[in-house]
């Protein structure tokens, strides 16, 4: 996957994460949407973001 791929910023202002309605931030480089507070990261493919719980990753795996 192209670390080039954007995500559209009005979509960043309005997604949170699935659940818990947590704030996201953008990780460009791994092409990740992270929730700080739960401890998760959604990943996002082809530039669409992958907001479903079973494909969450653990920030504690990406380390």
């Amino acid at each position: 996957m192209s670390e080039d791929t954007q995500i559209d910023p009005k979509l960043l202002e309005i997604l949170v994460e699935p659940g818990t309605r947590n704030s996201l931030r953008y990780d460009r480089e791994r092409q990740l949407l992270i929730s700080e507070k739960s401890g998760l990261a959604y990943p996002i493919r082809d530039g669409i973001p992958i907001m479903l719980p079973d494909e969450a990753i653990s920030l504690d795996e990406l380390d």
